[in-house]
């Protein structure tokens, strides 16, 4: 008689393993990590190496201390060095080694491995990671940088998030134009370069079903729709909702990391009502909050609620005479 094995959810029966799809991942983010290279230098490489090199030795440690089998096979599965390159996406290009070091301990061991491993976790692990290197180093988690490439001398610069939520939207406009923000021509965090090359690999993961579109599109027009409505009330004050498509981690929290197959909600509809009020709690962050950025804290906060979301959008079973 064979054994009844346990795993979590979801049960679906896939040609794809998780190794496939973790590095289907990692390939789709490379293009704005090269791009991330060209525009930082050194800098950024450091950042990446460091992230997934030190994600990679908290991965082993977390295994041999659980006395897990094949510990090797399971540490290149393809999970840490996902994680890892997304927290190195979510952090300025001039951050010093140790401050990348603590982020991948915090992303791997407590995201991740204090929940008991993959499948099990209930918040993005590289987010969790970037909310409390955030919160614990703000200085160092907001030092911004000018994308002058190798050779160049650094200097400090704001995000046109920064110098919207500092000094309005006039100096915004008079700093930044749509074009170059969506190319690629400016600063903040490495993986928010460019917009262009995140659709790339978001396009591929599309292809690949990897992700679906339910959770992007819904975050995305939440976060249209709640910015659009301040600026037809006050253009002249607030932002038009296409600058806050372009800016920050928009694009790259829709479809790389509320996306997330472990922390999202397993249901249509609970994709659909995950990812519209992630958008919408971003808007409120960036335009009603003191912090200029929201995607994190707001993928954060819906991970949280994703449980409740799966218990009252779960399918009804065939002959079962409850309404939803």
């Amino acid at each position: 008689m064979k054994p009844l094995i346990l795993t979590s959810a979801p049960h679906i029966k896939s040609k794809s393993t998780l190794q496939q799809i973790m590095y289907d991942v990692a390939l789709a983010l490379a293009p704005v990590s090269a791009w991330s290279i060209y525009l930082f230098g050194w800098k950024s490489v450091v950042v990446i190496v460091t992230a997934i090199a030190s994600g990679l030795v908290f991965e082993a440690a977390a295994l041999k201390i659980q006395k897990k089998a094949q510990i090797m096979k399971t540490v290149f599965d393809g999970s840490a060095i996902v994680t890892s390159l997304l927290l190195a996406l979510n952090m300025p290009p001039a951050s010093p080694i140790w401050l990348t070091i603590t982020g991948s301990f915090v992303a791997i061991i407590i995201g991740k491995h204090t929940f008991g491993g993959l499948g099990y976790n209930i918040f993005n692990p590289a987010l969790v990671a970037r909310v409390f290197l955030l919160i614990s180093f703000p200085m160092q988690m907001t030092r911004w940088i000018s994308p002058n490439g190798f050779n160049s001398e650094e200097i400090t610069v704001a995000t046109p998030l920064d110098v919207l939520k500092v000094s309005g939207l006039q100096k915004m406009q008079e700093s930044f134009n749509m074009n170059d923000l969506f190319n690629g021509y400016s600063t903040g965090s490495l993986g928010e370069m460019s917009e262009l090359l995140l659709l790339i690999g978001a396009a591929y993961l599309f292809f690949r079903k990897v992700i679906t579109w339910e959770i992007p599109v819904s975050m995305l027009l939440g976060l249209f729709l709640f910015t659009g409505a301040f600026y037809l009330v006050d253009p002249l004050k607030y932002a038009s909702p296409f600058f806050h498509m372009v800016t920050g981690g928009a694009i790259l929290g829709a479809f790389f990391m509320a996306t997330d197959m472990v922390t999202s909600p397993i249901t249509r509809k609970g994709m659909l009502i995950f990812g519209a009020m992630t958008g919408i709690i971003t808007g409120i962050i960036r335009i009603l909050g003191s912090y200029p950025e929201g995607v994190s804290f707001a993928i954060i906060m819906m991970n949280a609620f994703v449980p409740l979301i799966d218990r009252y959008t779960k399918v009804i079973k065939i002959g079962s005479d409850k309404k939803r």
